[in-house]
């Protein structure tokens, strides 16, 4: 039986932009949408919901269809930032009610 070789899906011989100001400046934006809406829902209903995966559906839609780009990683970049906004949004609302009271 023949052995297969793993393959990175990205050598690592090859430079692929990950940390540009295009994956910063559009993450913040979508954790500050993502941010607030989850924040408006959490103190509305009570519950939160995980943003994820519209964040990384929307920077692959915005980021390849857009702006023409194919890097994984910088869709990586936005979806982790996105995704960190939502959870500071997440841990606000549920721990700032409980220290007024």
């Amino acid at each position: 039986m023949e052995e297969k070789k793993f393959q990175p899906y990205i050598p690592a011989d090859k430079v692929v932009p990950e940390f540009t100001a295009v994956s910063v400046i559009l993450g913040c934006l979508l954790a500050i949408l993502f941010g607030g809406a989850n924040a408006y829902l959490g103190l509305r209903v009570g519950m939160t919901v995980s943003a994820s995966i519209p964040a990384a559906v929307i920077s692959m839609g915005i980021i390849r269809m857009v702006l023409k780009r194919d890097s994984i990683l910088e869709n990586n970049m936005v979806q982790t930032i996105g995704s960190a906004g939502e959870s500071v949004a997440a841990g606000a609302i549920f721990t700032l009610p409980a220290l007024f009271m």
